[in-house]
């Protein structure tokens, strides 16, 4: 999978960006190397290929707090050799990162953001080696702030945003954005705002290669994207809240402008010491790459990069994203639980979404599905880790139910503070009211990491 190099080229910009003035920055990072013995690699019901894969890596953070640079950036990076031969070895990444150039204080700022990752060629086929592609959404544009009185200030955005993949060319486009929001300061933790942004989207594709089913013959959407919206923002030592409502619009090129109302809204709670709940809700218009942004930037900086199933310990797992140039309408819902003490962590996440696409009703979808998992230290050096996740697929117009389960168990072993050893066992597993598409699969996992 040479397309790697999608998310490697802004990474390379932004870390090198973030070098020029290294003061007060931190790099850490997890060297790792690993072998999976699978029994049904490429996750077939009838024909399953046992495999050993080879897998080396690394995983990083790297953190800046400069008066002039300010950077935070999450990935991974690995190398996948199919000992077997049964597959072509690949080269992946997973990458969310953001960098800041304070070009004026308190006046202008540079930002280029990136988010890699691995998605399905196509989310009715198995997760198999050859359903991987490499996708990668680049942001990046300045930022003008003004201020308008003591407790009123604004910005003006302009962002040029590039997504690609390595092999559905009809996901790829090049977007033009611009905001303008302007912002009262009510009290120390509460803030109201007003938001104006505009966007206009450009795909590169003219010919639809990804093979997907037909839709309505809309080959090149092309539509601008026009959001109104106020939004309230309330942090306070143990709860926050960041509710916002307003009105969107999509006006396509080639099909009748559509409109809706639009509510995003986010609760944090932190119970106790040791127990927090969150609620995240969510009514609006999306697309694959705009669906990468959102959720990417609320976890940059953190050590778990954000396309990697909750499954996957170490490594880079598989999105589940349908990767084309479609639009849609989402409403989702999604709360965790998460506990964590001395020696006991554990986290639960139930989550419901429906998406119904404008142009085009084939991936017309509901799931519903949720994710646990703890970590107990048995001893001071030994843990033991086990993770679930489950999903239910609802496709209406395919006539098509889905059900997914990955079940996870697993022992990391301490052996000093640099050098780590992991044993893992994984059960996937996969049933369809399709004739030959389940599958049910067995992985083992040894490997040793060093970290920084």
């Amino acid at each position: 999978m040479p397309a790697v190099r999608i998310g490697v080229r802004p990474l390379a910009l932004m870390l090198s960006l973030a070098c020029g003035t290294a003061s007060a920055a931190q790099l850490d990072y997890t060297l790792y190397a690993g072998i999976t013995h699978s029994d049904n690699v490429n996750l077939s019901q009838d024909q399953p290929i046992s495999q050993n894969i080879l897998a080396p890596g690394v995983n990083f953070t790297y953190v800046q707090q400069g008066s002039t640079i300010q950077a935070n950036v999450a990935g991974t990076l690995e190398y996948r050799d199919y000992l077997g031969g049964a597959f072509s070895n690949q080269k992946v990444a997973l990458l969310s990162g953001q960098a800041n150039w304070t070009v004026l204080p308190q006046r202008l700022d540079f930002t280029v953001q990136d988010f890699a990752g691995v998605q399905p060629l196509s989310t009715l086929s198995s997760d198999g080696p050859d359903n991987q592609q490499q996708t990668n959404v680049l942001v990046l544009g300045p930022t003008l702030y003004f201020r308008l009185g003591d407790t009123v200030h604004g910005q003006g955005e302009l962002r040029y945003i590039n997504s690609d993949a390595s092999k559905t060319k009809e996901f790829n486009s090049s977007r033009g954005e611009a905001a303008l929001r302007l912002y009262k300061e009510l009290n120390a933790t509460d803030q109201l705002s007003f938001n104006i942004v505009s966007q206009h989207v450009d795909f590169n594709d003219v010919t639809g290669t990804s093979g997907q089913p037909p839709g309505n013959g809309l080959i090149n959407p092309d539509y601008d994207r026009n959001e109104l919206f106020g939004r309230y923002v309330s942090q306070l030592s143990r709860f926050n809240l960041d509710a916002a409502l307003g009105w969107s619009q999509i006006d396509f090129n080639a099909a009748p402008s559509v409109s809706s109302s639009l509510l995003r809204l986010t609760l944090g709670w932190q119970a106790t010491q040791r127990s927090s709940f969150s609620l995240a809700a969510s009514r609006q218009y999306s697309d694959s790459a705009q669906d990468m942004i959102l959720p990417a930037q609320t976890a940059i900086g953190t050590n778990a990069p954000v396309y990697r199933s909750p499954l996957s310990s170490v490594g880079i797992g598989t999105g589940n994203a349908v990767i084309n140039d479609q639009v849609y309408l989402e409403r989702r819902l999604q709360a965790s639980y998460t506990f964590t003490s001395e020696r006991f962590d554990f986290v639960a996440s139930p989550l419901y979404s429906k998406r119904t696409y404008l142009n085009d009703a084939s991936f017309d979808q509901t799931e519903r599905g949720g994710t646990a998992g703890l970590n107990y230290r048995l001893t001071e050096r030994l843990s033991l880790r086990a993770a679930a996740e489950t999903q239910h697929l609802d496709y209406q117009a395919l006539q098509r139910r889905d059900r997914l389960s990955d079940y996870e168990a697993g022992l990391t072993l301490r052996e000093t503070p640099h050098w780590s050893y992991r044993l893992t066992l994984t059960h996937r597993q996969r049933s369809s009211n399709v004739a030959g598409e389940g599958y049910s699969a067995n992985e083992i996992y040894f490997g040793v990491e060093f970290r920084r």
